[in-house]
C-alpha cells in the first residue's frame, strides 16, 4: 500500500540539505508520495529506509522486459500523463502480426522484412521491435512451426498469441530462451498461462473486455499467484474507445496509485477499422496515449516510417534536445576552395543542412557549434548562438587552416550578427546565407565563389 507524505517522511534522513532540490525532507516527501519524484534522489536515505519505502518508491507503472538480446523491449516505468510534465521514458513497442495459418515461405518473408527494417532518422537508426505470432489455426503443432520459422529468420523480440494452454506451452518451447509474450491470459484460462508464465520466466498479458473492474480482478490474481511481469489489454478497439479506455487507465495508476492496473498497455489498432489509414491513425494515437506494445496486422513501410518518427519525436527528452557532436564536418570532397557554412548542433537543424549542402553537389565545410542542442532562432534568441561563440568555434577548429579563402556563411535567420563578427574574426568576409535549408543549394550554386 503507497504510503502517505509524513510515513514517507519518517523514513528520511532529515537533513534538509537540498541536494534532491527541494527545501526540505518534508517537501521531498510530499513529492515522492504524489510519484512526482524518485526516492534515489536523496543522497542519503538508508538501506533500511529503501527496504521500507519500497512501495512507496516503485514506479506506478510496472517496467515489462520482453526479449533477451539487445533487441529487447522495455515499456512502462512511466511517471506523468503528458510529456511536457517530465519526459516519457520507454518508447512502445511497434511490432507486427503474422497467423499460423500462412504460408511457412511468406512468415519468413513478413519476419526477414520486419527484422531487417531500418530507417535513418537526424543520425539514429529507427528500427520496428518484434514480431507477433498468432494461432490462428488453433493447431499447437502449426503454432510452433510457425514461431520457428520466425525465430530462424529474425532474432527480434515475439509476442506469442493464443489463449489455448496446449498450444502456448508448444510455441514456448520453440521460443523459451527468448523471453516472449504470452498473449494471452483470460477468466477461463489465467490459472493455466500462469502457470505458464511461472515456468517459463515469461511476462503475460492479460485480457478482459468486461470491464476495468475484471481486469483489475485477474491481475489481482495472476499477482498472488506469483506473476510480476503482466500487460493489460483492456479489449478496447478503435480509436474513441482506445483512447479513453487508455486514458483511463494511465489516470487510474498515476493518479490514484491503482496497483491492480500499474501496468503496460497492449494494443491491436488493425482491429475495429476498416482500413490500412484507420489503422495507421490508430496506431498514432497509441503512440501518444498510452500504448506499452502496439501490434501491428501487417508489415507496411509507408506505415511503419511515421510511426517510428512520431515515436521519436515523443519519446525524446524535451530537455535534452538530440545533438550532434560540435565539430567541422567535411561535406563531400571538402577542399581549400570549399564554402564553409555555420549552424548549431541540434540534430535536425544539423542533418538538415547538411543533407541540402549536399544535395547542391558542391562540397562544403560545415561548422557545428555547441548551442546546447537548440535550433539556430532558439539559440540565438537565448544567447547561445552569437558572434562570440562562433568566433570561438572557428578559432578552436582549426579550420582557418583549411580555408585560405576566409569566408564564412551564417544563416540568414540570424543575419544581424555580422557585424559583430567582423569585429571577432577581423580579417574574414561574413556572408549572410540562406533562412532556410531548402534554399542552401540554389544560393551556393549562384552565389558562392572562393
Amino acid at each position: 500500500m503507497a504510503l502517505s507524505g509524513l510515513e514517507i517522511y519518517k523514513n528520511l534522513p532529515k537533513t534538509n540539505c537540498k541536494e534532491c532540490g527541494f527545501p526540505t525532507c518534508l517537501a521531498f516527501a510530499m513529492k515522492l508520495a504524489a510519484k512526482g519524484v524518485e526516492l534515489s534522489a536523496c543522497p542519503y536515505v538508508s538501506e533500511a529506509a529503501k527496504q521500507a519505502l519500497e512501495a512507496a518508491a516503485a514506479p506506478p507503472i510496472r517496467l515489462v522486459t520482453i526479449g533477451a538480446d539487445s533487441r529487447k523491449i522495455e515499456v512502462g516505468n512511466e511517471v506523468v500523463l503528458f510529456r511536457h510534465e517530465k519526459t516519457f521514458y520507454h518508447q512502445p513497442g511497434i511490432v507486427v502480426r503474422v497467423k499460423d495459418t500462412e504460408p511457412a515461405d511468406q512468415i519468413a518473408k513478413t519476419a526477414k522484412e520486419v527484422g531487417g527494417y531500418s530507417v535513418e532518422r537526424v543520425g539514429l537508426q529507427l528500427t520496428l521491435d518484434g514480431i507477433a505470432i498468432e494461432n490462428t489455426s488453433g493447431d499447437p503443432a502449426k503454432f510452433a512451426a510457425a514461431v520457428k520459422a520466425v525465430k530462424d529468420t529474425a532474432t527480434v523480440p515475439l509476442i506469442l498469441m493464443s489463449q489455448d494452454p496446449k498450444a502456448m506451452e508448444a510455441a514456448l518451447e520453440v521460443a523459451k530462451d527468448g523471453k516472449p509474450l504470452i498473449y494471452a491470459a483470460t477468466s477461463q484460462n489465467w490459472q493455466e498461462m500462469a502457470g505458464l508464465a511461472k515456468k517459463y520466466s515469461a511476462p503475460l498479458a492479460v485480457y478482459s473486455k468486461d470491464g476495468l473492474d475484471q481486469l483489475a480482478e485477474l491481475t489481482k490474481n495472476i499477482a498472488g499467484a506469483g506473476v510480476a511481469d503482466l500487460m493489460l489489454d483492456p479489449g478496447a478497439r478503435g480509436m474513441l474507445d482506445s483512447l479513453q479506455m487508455m486514458t483511463q487507465l494511465r489516470r487510474l495508476a498515476l493518479k490514484k496509485n491503482f496497483r491492480a492496473l500499474g501496468y503496460p498497455i497492449i494494443t491491436f489498432p488493425g482491429e475495429g477499422v476498416d482500413s490500412l489509414e484507420e489503422e495507421a491513425a490508430t496506431a498514432a494515437q497509441h503512440v501518444a496515449k498510452y500504448a506499452g506494445v502496439i501490434v501491428l496486422n501487417s508489415f507496411n513501410p509507408a506505415v511503419a516510417y511515421p510511426l517510428l518518427t512520431e515515436r521519436l519525436n515523443l519519446f525524446t527528452d524535451p530537455q535534452k534536445p538530440i545533438q550532434v557532436e560540435p565539430k567541422l564536418y567535411a561535406i563531400g570532397e571538402a577542399n581549400e576552395k570549399s564554402p564553409l557554412l555555420v549552424t548549431t548542433n541540434f540534430s535536425l537543424t544539423y542533418f538538415s543542412v547538411a543533407g541540402e549542402v549536399e544535395n547542391s553537389r558542391i562540397p562544403a565545410w560545415l561548422l557545428v557549434t555547441d548551442a546546447e542542442g537548440m535550433s539556430v532562432l532558439t539559440a540565438w534568441a537565448a544567447g547561445k548562438f552569437d558572434a562570440e561563440k562562433i568566433a570561438k568555434a572557428v578559432k578552436s577548429s582549426g579550420v582557418e587552416q583549411k580555408v585560405p579563402h576566409k569566408k564564412i556563411i551564417i544563416p540568414g535567420y540570424v543575419a544581424t550578427l555580422s557585424g559583430e563578427l567582423e569585429e571577432e574574426l577581423p580579417g574574414w568576409d561574413i556572408l549572410v546565407g540562406t533562412r532556410e535549408a531548402v534554399d542552401i543549394p540554389a544560393y551556393l550554386r549562384s552565389a558562392w565563389s572562393a
